[in-house]
């Protein structure tokens, strides 16, 4: 927002009218540092709850966000007079639909669930596992879109669920598709943490498992996020051939043994290249 002021020549020349006038600018700048807090603020409760299941109610969305209560209450008022949230009638806050409709605006602006939507659907078919996309997002992936599986044991993420680049299918997969400072850089701004016993936490394991993922086209996070859970994944590139998005098959270690890996994965690059051609990405061989 621009603010202007008016005054007179004969102000101007007045020395005294230049000197009140700095009161003036410093509360103007006060009020717009104080909407732009409340738009952090804002902002930051609208992401805290669409993290929640089935929403959250006031005192544990000020907790959550170190806020009084009244000031939250005020942000949760604003917002809901716009649509991004909405009350429940036991006292909780949900996510409204404009929220939904502006965070769905990158993707449909991008056409990427669109265009791999299908084939997520075939991969589920052809695997009988749960099919998966995820983008990058602040140095983690993110599933934006998935298939789930008919079997009873299955791999479910919640939309909007977040991952580690290093511990998980999707994310080795996007590691392994940048360059080597990309990859640096990446590793020394979230570090290797460990979440199961196979999670790869010294840089030169995940490094010679980011490069043997460049030579078969595929990663696989074998039980590296969750216990129990296998994943094979690749990347889908964009039109300077770098990672922005990746698909994966994901499923119990009992029905997707060692044996299946290498099937699965190649239908996984398969289906990845298509995709990466299908949105005007640039393969690596077709540099």
């Amino acid at each position: 927002m621009t603010v202007r002021s008016r005054s007179s020549g004969k102000t101007l020349r007045r020395a005294p009218a230049r000197r009140t006038a700095a009161p003036r600018v410093a509360a103007n700048g006060s009020k717009g540092a104080g909407h732009t807090q409340a738009l952090s603020r804002g902002l930051a409760l609208l992401e805290t709850l669409a993290a929640t299941d089935g929403g959250a109610t006031l005192t544990t969305l000020a907790d959550a966000l170190s806020l009084p209560a009244p000031t939250a209450h005020r942000l949760l008022a604003t917002l809901e007079q716009a649509g991004f949230v909405e009350a429940g009638a036991n006292g909780e806050w949900r996510v409204g639909v404009r929220a939904f409709r502006a965070g769905s605006a990158f993707l449909s602006h991008r056409n990427l669930v669109a265009e791999t939507l299908p084939r997520l659907e075939r991969l589920m078919e052809q695997a009988g596992e749960t099919a998966n996309l995820a983008v990058i997002e602040d140095g983690e992936a993110v599933f934006v879109a998935q298939v789930q599986c008919r079997e009873l044991m299955r791999m479910s993420a919640k939309l909007g669920t977040r991952g580690p680049l290093h511990a998980s299918g999707v994310g080795k997969a996007m590691l392994a598709a940048m360059p080597d400072d990309a990859v640096a850089a990446a590793i020394v701004a979230r570090g290797l943490r460990r979440y199961t016993a196979h999670t790869l936490t010294a840089r030169d394991a995940l490094v010679a498992d980011l490069a043997a993922t460049r030579g078969r086209g595929y990663a696989i996070d074998d039980q590296e996020h969750a216990q129990g859970l296998r994943c094979v994944a690749a990347a889908i590139l964009d039109e300077t051939g770098q990672p922005w998005a990746a698909l994966s098959l994901a499923g119990p270690t009992s029905r997707l043994t060692p044996e299946r890996v290498a099937k699965l994965g190649r239908l996984v690059r398969d289906a990845a290249h298509d995709a990466t051609l299908a949105l005007g990405g640039l393969l690596r061989d077709a540099r």
